[in-house]
């Protein structure tokens, strides 16, 4: 147990009855839990996390669906592969890429999407570049990257600092990060009005842990340069908007509520959207799982039902 963690409350249960298996890519491993026997519903997860995240909504969900919760490539305990100039390695394609290999391989041609932060941002990618695989996806959190640029100001900028500063060359934040990686992972979760209320015990260890692997901190270091850059010119690229159907939440004392207007963003990107704000901040899935079942729950159900 990581010496951090062992003040917060313990969960109850914790992903009981879960398998823990590693699928193996080309380029390595990715790692996931699963459970139940429906449809196929993939949840992902945000940084600097790990498919941990969801142990309070994936349970009620796999009474329904089978339930997929992989870790992301340069998170957890899945592949960190080297990068490139381009930060291609870890674009949101790459690692829908790897989401996609991981349902082929277990034999999911269409499936729902439920997604957090960074994880909300590959779905979006993966769904504009396969709609096909994609019967419905909703985000967390999240307006998209492209937008959010935009139309940030120096309000933002000051809140969702480490959107800028993770993009610096490495190996500056790399280093900074991994002087005390627990520190900055609890000093920057933690910002918020909840704190570290959100985080139960067993998720805190997992992500404290394995945020002290140097290779995942420069993996998601990796992640954002991405976001500023190659995933850019994907989004620029596209043409026409998303037809899946998508049901974009956000946290009501979160940065993306206080400083966009996330549903008239998803609108320039996505023909079928509908959204609204849930209590609670950024981590809303962990803070009040409840709100976000309520909402999801009805939303896969109609996608089912349409598709």
């Amino acid at each position: 147990m990581h010496p951090a963690a062992k003040s917060a409350p313990r969960a109850t249960q914790f992903f009981e009855g879960f398998a823990e298996q590693s699928f193996e890519t080309p380029d390595g491993p990715i790692f996931y839990r699963s459970k139940g026997d429906g449809p196929p519903l993939l949840l992902l997860h945000g940084y600097p996390q790990t498919s941990a995240m969801w142990h309070a909504i994936a349970p009620a969900l796999a009474q329904t669906y089978q339930v997929i919760c992989p870790d992301l490539r340069g998170y957890g305990r899945s592949l960190k592969p080297k990068t490139d100039a381009a930060h291609m390695p870890y674009s949101k394609r790459a690692m829908a890429g790897d989401v996609l290999a991981l349902m082929d391989h277990l034999g999911h041609h269409r499936f729902l999407i439920g997604a957090h932060d960074r994880g909300a941002r590959v779905a979006h990618r993966l769904t504009a570049d396969n709609p096909e695989r994609v019967i419905a996806f909703s985000t967390l959190d999240i307006a998209p990257t492209r937008e959010m640029y935009r139309e940030a100001g120096s309000a933002f900028a000051h809140t969702y600092w480490h959107w800028y500063w993770l993009t610096l060359p490495h190996p500056f934040p790399e280093t900074l990060i991994g002087a005390d990686p627990a520190f900055f992972w609890l000093s920057k979760c933690g910002a918020g009005a909840a704190g570290l209320s959100p985080f139960v015990q067993q998720a805190l260890d997992e992500y404290l842990t394995c945020f002290a692997d140097t290779q995942a901190i420069h993996g998601a270091c990796e992640d954002y340069r991405a976001a500023a850059s190659i995933d850019l010119a994907h989004d620029d690229a596209e043409v026409g908007k998303t037809k899946t159907p998508l049901l974009a939440l956000w946290g009501a004392d979160g940065a993306i509520a206080a400083h966009f207007d996330c549903l008239a963003l998803w609108k320039e990107r996505a023909n079928d959207v509908q959204g609204w704000a849930l209590p609670g901040g950024h981590y809303v899935a962990e803070q009040h799982p409840q709100d976000v079942l309520d909402a999801w729950v009805p939303f896969f159900a109609n996608a089912m039902t349409d598709a």
